[in-house]
Formats: structure tokens, sequence, C-alpha cells
């Protein structure tokens, strides 16, 4: 069975392998069918009922997605392809007698030459010559067209809360401190570190908790170090505001009192010189003992994800870590992050 992503377009590789990572997490077996601009298409193994549940579980952990649609039928980006492929489908694998439907079409780019509203009436104008009902306020099944470099088309079966991560902006948390990263950015770097419900998520620069709020949204059990008290106890404040398990500690990230292989994931995003209360000799100093400290506390087999403006792949090979990928994000002219996942090998 094919499912198509509808990706956000927030970032090229991101919202790809945060899919990838929630499908793990979700235990479902797929495998990358196609990749086009801002759609990711994969061909799932198990039956509907199966797949869709977790499917639901998977969209409410997505952060870089807006809909996981139930492909049933792809074509080329014209109308005159869209409409007789709609003329084509057996929508009865899709709909039930009773219920009604809406079409809705997201245009991506430049991929099409007409209007939205043009698709959606002329292919819901097939689906109702096939005996079906529109609603267009309250329909039971939303029927979504991607107009991109090839036109995705079939029923979204999960959809995104977006408007979730907008409601915890930083600032609009108990406690706000500037330079943190976006909520929608935290939640996917988690997402890709894989951590599970209830498994140990790790931030040994914690700050005001964006990383770990997330973190404790999903379901693990979070720690953080804080060096700053005033800080950390912002943190606490913001973790109690989401409930779940959580522990902040005021130390050092250098020195931290876990045990070996006591976490399951690492997210972090490290100061790089616009902090003036790091209480190291030096940021040389901070980053290898805290890449020491990091290696030493997450499981084998497990990630760690670091952001910083600066390349850390010395800190991260020394420390015993094997780099397993890097993207780019471009936060704006004068800054760019590098997000660098780790592996912990067996």
């Amino acid at each position: 069975m094919l499912y198509a992503f509808e990706l956000s377009g927030e970032h090229d590789s991101l919202p790809i392998m945060e899919a990838y990572a929630c499908m793990e997490i979700a235990g479902l077996d797929f495998k990358e069918h196609e990749i086009f601009d801002q759609c990711l298409v994969v061909r799932i193994n198990g039956t509907i009922d199966e797949i869709e549940p977790r499917l639901l579980h998977v969209a409410e952990r997505l952060a870089m997605s807006h809909h996981i649609i139930r492909v049933a039928a792809m074509c080329e980006t014209s109308a005159n392809d869209i409409l007789e492929m709609a003329e084509n489908v057996d929508y009865s694998m899709h709909i039930a007698p009773e219920q009604t439907f809406v079409v809705r079409a997201k245009k991506i780019k430049h991929y099409c030459d007409f209007e939205r509203e043009f698709i959606e009436g002329h292919v819901g104008g097939k689906i109702f010559r096939k005996g079906f009902r529109a609603n267009l306020k309250t329909p039971d099944v939303q029927f979504r067209l991607i107009l991109g470099e090839k036109c995705i088309f079939g029923p979204v079966v999960a959809s995104v809360n977006r408007s979730a991560y907008e409601e915890r902006l930083p600032h609009k948390k108990p406690f706000f401190y500037p330079g943190v990263l976006m909520p929608r950015v935290a939640r996917t770097l988690v997402n890709i570190s894989r951590v599970k419900d209830n498994e140990v998520l790790f931030d040994p620069f914690c700050g005001t908790a964006g990383i770990l709020v997330e973190g404790e949204i999903v379901g693990s059990k979070v720690i953080g170090i804080e060096v700053r008290s005033m800080i950390a106890s912002g943190a606490q404040m913001n973790l109690q505001s989401f409930g779940g398990y959580y522990n902040i500690i005021v130390g050092d990230a250098c020195t931290v009192p876990l045990k070996d292989e006591s976490v399951d994931a690492i997210v972090t995003d490290p100061p790089y010189g616009r902090s003036a209360a790091i209480r190291a000799e030096s940021l040389y100093h901070l980053y290898a003992g805290s890449f020491r400290e990091m290696y030493r506390l997450l499981r084998k087999g497990k990630l760690a994800i670091v952001v910083s403006e600066m390349d850390i792949t010395e800190f991260a090979k020394n420390a015993g870590f094997k780099i397993f990928d890097e993207y780019r994000q471009r936060v704006h002219r004068s800054l760019t992050r590098r997000i660098t996942v780790l592996y912990k090998e067996q």
C-alpha cells in the first residue's frame, strides 16, 4: 500500500528524515517509493487496518509534515491527466456509500498552470457522479491532490496539528529566555533521535527546556543539565506546565552525575559563543568534555543529535562517535545551523 507524506518544505531533508524516524518508532515495515518536492511516497507492508492506526500515532509526533495520504492514484500534473485519473479511481476502496467527501488541492511551487479551485471542482464532480455526496464544511473523507512534480491523489488518513507548535512558541511558555530552538525544529530533532515512549532523552545544555518539552510530550522521560540556576528553575517551570517525567540538574555538562549508558537518546543545542555564562576554561574544553560525557552516557546503538554553528566532527570522533548524518539549516543571513547526527556503535 502506498502512502504519501505532504511535507512542509521548511527544509530539504529534515521532514523526510523525520517521517522515516516516526515510521520506525511506530514499527511500520516501509520502503521509500519516490521523493518529490515537498512530498514523500512510501510503500508500507500490511493491511489498512494494521497500517493506519499506526499512522495516526505517526501524525501525532510529526512536526514538518501536513498530511498523510493513502495514495489512490498518481499521474502527471496536467489537468487532462488528473481528470482522466480521477475518472478511473475505484472509490469504493476509499469512501463508504453513506460517507460524504470534499476535494482539496495543494499547489507545490510552479508545477501546475491551472487554479486549485478549478481542479478541486472538476475532480469533486467526477466523484459526485460516481454516487457519493459532497460536503464542503464537515466531510467524512477529505480527498487531497498534491500538485507537484507528479500529482498524488487520495484520502487523508491523518493530519498533523501544526497549530499546537505555535501555541508552544518560546515567548508563550511560563519562562522565556531568547536564543532557543523553535518547537517544530526541536520536535523534529527529538523524532530523528528515535526516542520512544518511556525511554530516556537527555539534553546536557537544556537551557529553558525547549527540546525536553517536546520529548516530554511524546512520552519520553527527560533529563536536562543546566549550569545557570535561574535558567534551570525556568526549565522546571516549562516542563511542569506540560506534565510527564522530568529531572533538571543544576550542573556541568562535563561532569554529569548519571551512570554509564543510562540514556536512550541525546538532543542538544550547546552554547557556541553566544552565552557569557559558560563556566568552562574555554569553548574547546567545554565541547571536548561534554562530548566525552555524552558518549559515556548514551546506550550502544543509539543516536545523539547536536545543533551547532561550528563543525563538531573533531569533538565527536575524539569522544568515540561515528558521524551518522549532517544537515544544514539556514536561519538567517548570518546564521546557518549544523545539525549533526552521531551514532554510538554496538
